[in-house]
């Protein structure tokens, strides 16, 4: 197991190294440049020259590339074009309350997947069935922000039960109940998607195993369902949602970009919306390699809980 998790670890680099790189000459082929977002009808064409010069923008593509690749070697991620302040930083600062609007979304995904997914499996093409088939539709298919605006609307306009977004009530210290009620709206419309997902999975994987010959013979042992479909049924059944469950990091990364901007929560994903329309490619680059590193220790992590959930799999 440690030889493979070594072998992962360095086939992870050039990985990395490739997500940089297109990353990079992505962003530079975008119209405009970061200096357009200081150019005033006051600054002459010598002046407009010059600040892109002191943000070397004048500089050949595969220039500024090495110079940023140069500076990620020494572990800085550079300056953030609009505030001049170190990218690390400004990634410090945000990156926890994405950890945790997007774990507390996969949870609760979870936890919504799972028992729907074996209850549908359970009572296949019952009334159950087709309702929770019709949930997993629906909220695969409705925009984020949409199911977040319907959110504000209803929750926090109509009911008043829930805040509108932010972290923490203005003037308030931001005790630990006040975080939760603020994350409770932002964390359920995260998880729909994944939710909707898992449970299509869920109900399929069992499905399958429900149908196999060991089942019928742990029934016949006299076991109680309730050990049948947990011991036996679910264990055998997770190699494909353990899969699934790690595709879906990147999913809720990305959909965590949309869901801070409807909520106003103080994460990365708004970070990165207020860095594409600014333009600060260093801010995009340090996100976008921070997301990779992510994803890969996902995928890394998944392959490892398959030889703990099948005992079978093992590593060489």
């Amino acid at each position: 197991m440690i030889n493979y998790i070594i072998r992962r670890l360095l086939i992870s680099v050039p990985v990395l190294f490739g997500v940089t790189l297109i990353n990079y000459f992505i962003i530079q082929m975008a119209p405009g440049s970061p200096a357009d977002m200081y150019i005033s009808p006051q600054l002459s064409a010598e002046n407009i020259a010059n600040l892109k010069d002191q943000m070397g923008l004048n500089d050949p593509v595969w220039l500024q590339y090495f110079k940023w690749l140069g500076q990620l070697f020494q572990g800085n991620l550079g300056y953030s074009l609009k505030t001049n302040e170190p990218v690390i930083q400004l990634i410090g600062e945000r990156i926890l309350p994405t950890l945790f609007l997007t774990g507390s979304a996969l949870i609760i995904g979870l936890l919504i997947a799972l028992p729907l997914g074996i209850i549908s499996a359970i009572k296949r093409n019952t009334i159950v069935d087709y309702c929770s088939t019709g949930f997993s539709f629906l909220g695969f298919s409705i925009p984020t922000f949409f199911l977040g605006l319907v959110a504000i609307f209803i929750f926090a306009l109509q009911l008043n039960l829930l805040p509108s977004g932010g972290m923490k009530t203005l003037g308030n210290s931001g005790g630990a109940w006040d975080i939760i009620n603020h994350l409770i709206l932002p964390a359920c419309i995260l998880s729909i998607g994944t939710a909707s997902t898992v449970t299509r999975y869920v109900r399929s994987s069992m499905i399958e195993i429900l149908g196999q010959d060991y089942m019928r013979t742990a029934r016949a042992k006299g076991l109680k369902e309730f050990f049948v479909i947990g011991k036996h049924a679910l264990r055998n059944g997770l190699i494909p949602i353990l899969t699934l469950v790690g595709l879906s990091v990147g999913e809720l990364l990305g959909g965590a970009a949309v869901t801070e901007q409807v909520f106003q929560w103080p994460g990365l994903g708004q970070l990165t919306i207020q860095s594409i329309l600014s333009r600060d490619y260093p801010v995009i680059m340090g996100i976008s390699i921070l997301a990779a590193i992510v994803m890969l220790a996902a995928n890394l992590i998944t392959d490892i809980l398959y030889s703990v959930v099948d005992p079978r799999i093992k590593y060489n």
